[in-house]
């Protein structure tokens, strides 16, 4: 059967996409021979970035696809909403803390790629381009990311990247994107381990730097965490995150049973993503933002805020900058933190190690019980990983209050309240 020009242009893609993922297998060598194509020599396995958890802020929870700017200015998908948030960032010191991503999401483009088979941003909603929001996030000292699909549809319908993932990432390169969000919508399953490395690829060869944030494990049953990791920057592997507690629950349960082993693949310029930060939203209470800073901190996570900055309650707002509960997140060992104990239903034990290695860790006690009363826990030292003789200097997170010193067999009394946590930091005496 003769293919139309269309489809033939396709399957050469196709063919081509297919060689090119072939070659970064079979050898490392030619693997690196391949992606060393500028002055950057960026490399198929690492483009040395997002050492640490990358932080900044995302449009998709708080903002999702609302592209009618006429009944809804101040909240629609356009390059006034992600100017304002840079701005925000800077003037209400997020970017001093750390938070520099500003990032995009889905439904900023036009239906219908340009006459060259460009992406196209919405021209009513971003007049001056992608290239001009760009350089006015940089401008102000922060980083733009981008969103795209590498299905043939976005996920909200918009063109995809199938068929076009040089041509976009060349495109992005172009207009200054330092980080690319890639959906997993209207594609094939069994595409998915070819199409995210075959992207890197592409992305490496552009010699601009983009941290690459892949949805892939979310969208298979059992994810090879240890290959995605050799693709991927950070990665989401669960549902998107909704403005309520169950919401943040469900990811956190899904976290602690860690299926498959997934904390360990985590490191630096390799983090498993359990999606955004939705502290001064509407669905969680003041305990349960408390609860995700710390768990979110603890299981060294991506920490990207879907808010509205210009609205922030103080008392999120100082969640959110609290610079000892980021020092846990941004710890330069890149250890995921897990789900150790459990002590009934209700009370949940997690630990991380931090700097300096085997010396120090940070712990979190979580009460998911929703009863009216807060719940009384005395638990040993050495069960959260104290071993030094010598003791430990322990201290409340979010406050910064002295809890005690202690020795690695004595036992640790603290009070939890329903939804919230007791997140402790544990110093080595020495």
């Amino acid at each position: 059967m003769k293919m139309a020009e269309g489809q033939v242009n396709k399957f050469s893609k196709l063919h081509s996409y297919f060689w090119i993922y072939v070659s970064c297998i079979m050898s490392k060598w030619l693997a690196l021979l391949l992606c060393i194509t500028s002055v950057y020599h960026v490399t198929c396995l690492n483009n040395g970035l997002a050492l640490t958890p990358p932080m900044g802020w995302l449009s998709w929870e708080r903002y999702r696809c609302i592209t009618d700017c006429e009944t809804y200015p101040d909240d629609c998908i356009s390059e006034k909403l992600y100017m304002e948030m840079a701005d925000l960032l800077v003037s209400e010191g997020y970017k001093d803390v750390g938070y520099q991503y500003v990032n995009i999401d889905d439904c900023w483009m036009s239906k219908e790629r340009d006459g060259r088979g460009s992406l196209v941003a919405d021209p009513e909603r971003f007049p001056h381009g992608i290239k001009h929001l760009a350089d006015y996030i940089h401008s102000k000292g922060l980083k733009m990311g981008i969103y795209e699909d590498f299905g043939t549809k976005t996920c909200g319908g918009y063109p995809g990247s199938k068929f076009y993932l040089q041509e976009d990432a060349e495109t992005f390169a172009s207009w200054g994107v330092d980080m690319l969000k890639l959906d997993g919508c209207y594609t094939n399953a069994a595409d998915y381990e070819y199409g995210y490395p075959i992207m890197e690829f592409f992305l490496n060869r552009t010699g601009r730097p983009m941290l690459y944030s892949c949805s892939w494990p979310a969208y298979v049953s059992n994810p090879d965490y240890v290959k995605i990791a050799k693709y991927c920057n950070i990665w989401r592997n669960y549902a998107d995150i909704g403005d309520s507690w169950d919401s943040v629950r469900g990811i956190i349960d899904f976290y602690g049973k860690d299926k498959g082993n997934f904390s360990k693949v985590a490191g630096p310029g390799q983090f498993n993503d359990p999606d955004m930060i939705i502290i001064g939203d509407y669905g969680l209470s003041y305990e349960q933002q408390r609860t995700q800073m710390a768990l979110w901190s603890m299981m060294a996570a991506p920490l990207f805020m879907s808010s509205n900055l210009r609205k922030m309650p103080q008392k999120s707002k100082a969640l959110l900058q609290n610079k000892r509960a980021i020092a846990i997140n941004q710890d330069p060992l890149g250890i995921q933190g897990t789900r150790i104990d459990m002590i009934g239903k209700n009370i949940q034990v997690w630990t991380k190690q931090i700097s300096p290695k085997g010396k120090s860790f940070a712990f979190t006690f979580l009460n998911t019980d929703e009863g009216g009363s807060p719940t009384k826990i005395s638990y040993p030292l050495k069960k959260l990983g104290a071993i030094a003789p010598a003791g430990y200097n322990v201290t409340e997170v979010f406050s910064g209050a002295f809890v005690g010193m202690f020795k690695p067999q004595d036992s640790l009394n603290v009070s939890v309240d329903p939804t919230g946590v007791f997140f402790g930091m544990a110093k080595f005496l020495g």
